[in-house]
């Protein structure tokens, strides 16, 4: 597999969010998929946990609906951007924030963010963004590099990612991991908790990750130069 991630194709980790789809996202994902499958509560567990790090300059990629920027409480005096793959996620994450200031940005994550220019931002989400990319997580780590160099001085990078096999999934879980990775939704059948940390100390200097349920919460911070 390659290192930087710049040959492996994205597209069908993003073409999944049809308008079709999306409508349905909050129910099936955040609601049904995230308590009974990955065992990981949307309003207990990963809202809060998203909350909890919004900076006062944040950058969500992979917006799916915008059900957390929604959800985050940002006042009006925050400066907001999305960056996503997906034309049909974008708009309708900043139609449901309802903002005429949202940047939004169609970009693919695993090549270099040219689409930012030189902006900085105090905080910058992945919530289940990481498991619908392909390859294993030496290459997904691209990522890390490409945003590291948006963050901002004591900014932080912090996400959300479904585990693989090595989870050891229910039986919902097993069914879902195995029709989505073939697929190409999810693309994260070896993703582990070790090689996700192992991902981020290549290039942050102070990283955090715990796991509930079948999902890893991670925050990074200080960025390796």
């Amino acid at each position: 597999m390659p290192i930087d991630g710049t040959s492996l194709d994205t597209q069908a980790g993003a073409a999944v969010y049809s308008p079709w789809v999306l409508k349905l996202y909050d129910w099936w994902v955040l609601g049904v998929s995230n308590r009974w499958a990955w065992q990981c509560s949307t309003e207990d567990v990963l809202l809060p946990f998203y909350r909890k790090h919004v900076g006062a300059r944040h950058l969500d990629v992979g917006v799916g609906t915008g059900f957390y920027l929604e959800h985050a409480g940002f006042g009006p005096a925050k400066e907001l951007s999305l960056l996503d793959l997906n034309e049909n996620s974008l708009g309708t994450a900043a139609a449901r924030l309802g903002r005429a200031d949202v940047s939004w940005f169609v970009q693919d994550v695993m090549q270099p963010l040219g689409a930012l220019g030189d902006r900085k931002y105090d905080s910058i989400a992945l919530f289940y963004l990481l498991h619908c990319l392909p390859g294993e997580m030496a290459s997904k780590a691209s990522v890390f590099d490409h945003l590291k160099q948006h963050l901002a001085r004591g900014g932080v990078l912090y996400g959300a990612t479904i585990l693989g096999d090595a989870a050891g999934h229910n039986a919902l879980g097993r069914k879902l991991m195995g029709v989505y990775n073939k697929k190409g939704i999810f693309g994260n059948r070896a993703d582990t908790l070790e090689g996700l940390e192992q991902a981020l100390r290549c290039h942050f200097v102070d990283v955090e990750i715990k796991q509930h349920g079948k999902v890893a919460c991670f925050t990074a911070l200080q960025p390796v130069a």
